[in-house]
């Protein structure tokens, strides 16, 4: 509970941003088609704070329903409209003008997602190198051959700098191919090629971690379970371990490995565990208990120590990575559209039911990412956002009713019937489309419930 005012700072920042300028395309464009805007409001509902400002005494208001904003241009369908002001109203321009008006919106997003990745690409970050971990036996990767310390050179051809660059092109390649072919090198400098199968990645309906379930997982030194470093007032401190104590067994259970002692501490937050370990030849033990620590938003048992690194833990894992001007603003064009591509293929999936219903998240759940990635820095917070960006502007293009992509729907049907639909049409689209987004929405929340409830 500690961290909730920072998750919500991190979301209200996140929606804020997206929302305003995603109403601020709408006004924008409005205005240079020379529409008067009454009124520019950041959420729905109840009018908390207003100001007019500009020579059309435009409203300016902050509203009680803070999940989204509208822009309110002089309309005839909407109440009455001076004469001499008649050439203003939206509804008096041509179907190309009310077009691009409409379409403003959903392109400022993902303008704005461009730009926030071209300046993360720009600045530069610490960013993991795909190296393999060991894959647990009877998955894809084990099949493939992959072994702990193999470095991913290309994906079917294409380059792979970074982890994020591998995870996004086997996510790519999942949803549209059976396998990839992976080069792949080990500490030797040996080149080897892994044919990997994909098809266990869109099981499930695509719940979870694909990856996971295809057995790609990060690089783990094989480091012996040494203490190298015990924290004051700490568990393992109280317990009696020194830096230097070899740790051989925890509960009568064999530990070889550093992040095999890692995965059971973690796991027992709050219960006693009998710890053996050799100090100087000789085989001592001790009980500790694991605090409860929080990440992730998840409890998860710590005892207070660090590895002694050896020379299995002096591997490179990371890499400051930075682009020039135009290649990282060519960088960010192609993320924002593989993704912007990549969200419609799922949504089309989901609806044919290749992807689970549960896969659909809401409120809950971006807050909930908004505030991890802003823990983890600057660099992780705005690219969630270009992310969320991208996604927001994407589903505003859907041909639902009150939506952006219905209106250009609208449009569209009218260019071809030649006329615009009836009051009486428009009305009873508008009670479906409505109806369409709150049962999407209560879908939304429920998965968020249900995945706030059972972790």
């Amino acid at each position: 509970m500690s961290d909730l005012p920072f998750y919500l700072a991190a979301v209200a920042l996140l929606l804020g941003v997206l929302i305003i300028v995603h109403e601020y395309g709408h006004y924008l464009v409005a205005r240079w088609c020379g529409v008067k805007v009454l009124r520019f409001s950041i959420g729905f509902g109840r009018i908390l704070w207003r100001k007019r400002l500009g020579r059309d005494g435009t409203e300016w208001a902050i509203s009680a329903f803070p999940l989204g904003g509208y822009v309110k241009m002089l309309d005839e369908r909407e109440g009455e409209v001076a004469p001499a002001e008649a050439h203003r109203a939206f509804n008096r321009q041509p179907v190309g003008r009310r077009s691009l008006i409409v379409a403003a919106g959903p392109a400022a997003n993902l303008l704005l997602a461009v730009l926030l990745y071209w300046g993360v690409f720009m600045h530069g970050s610490n960013e993991l190198l795909p190296i393999l971990g060991a894959p647990p036996d009877g998955t894809p990767a084990a099949a493939a051959g992959i072994v702990n310390g193999e470095e991913v050179r290309r994906v079917d051809g294409q380059t792979v700098a970074t982890w994020d660059d591998l995870r996004w092109l086997l996510l790519q390649a999942a949803t549209r191919q059976e396998s990839v072919e992976l080069e792949v090198i080990n500490e030797r400098h040996e080149i080897a090629m892994r044919r990997l199968s994909l098809a266990a990645a869109g099981e499930e309906g695509w719940q979870g971690d694909a990856l996971e379930r295809l057995g790609i997982a990060f690089f783990r030194p094989q480091l012996p379970a040494v203490i190298g470093r015990v924290f004051d007032g700490g568990p393992a401190a109280r317990a009696g371990l020194l830096p230097g104590d070899h740790v051989v067994a925890l509960d009568g259970q064999p530990i070889a490995l550093w992040h095999e002692l890692v995965l059971h501490i973690r796991g027992a937050a709050g219960q006693p565990m009998r710890v053996e370990f050799e100090r100087n030849g000789q085989t001592m033990s001790s009980e500790v208990v694991p605090e409860t620590a929080s990440e992730k938003g998840l409890p998860v048992g710590k005892i207070g120590v660090a590895v002694a690194e050896g020379e299995g833990g002096q591997r490179d894992i990371r890499a400051f990575v930075r682009y020039g001007f135009w290649p990282a603003g060519q960088k960010a064009l192609k993320e924002t559209w593989e993704k912007s591509i990549f969200s419609l293929v799922m949504l089309g999936r989901m609806l044919t039911g290749e992807v689970s219903w549960r896969t659909l998240s809401g409120p809950v759940t971006i807050a909930d990412y908004a505030g991890q990635s802003a823990k983890l820095g600057p660099d992780y917070y705005i690219r969630f956002m270009a992310l969320v960006s991208i996604s927001l502007g994407i589903l505003n293009l859907l041909p639902i009713p009150v939506l952006d992509g219905g209106h250009l729907m609208y449009h569209a049907l009218e260019v071809v019937r030649r006329k615009p639909l009836s009051e009486r049409a428009l009305g009873i689209s508008q009670q479906i489309g409505i109806s369409i987004l709150f049962v999407v929405m209560a879908f939304a929340f429920f998965n968020d419930l249900n995945r706030l409830f059972s972790g």
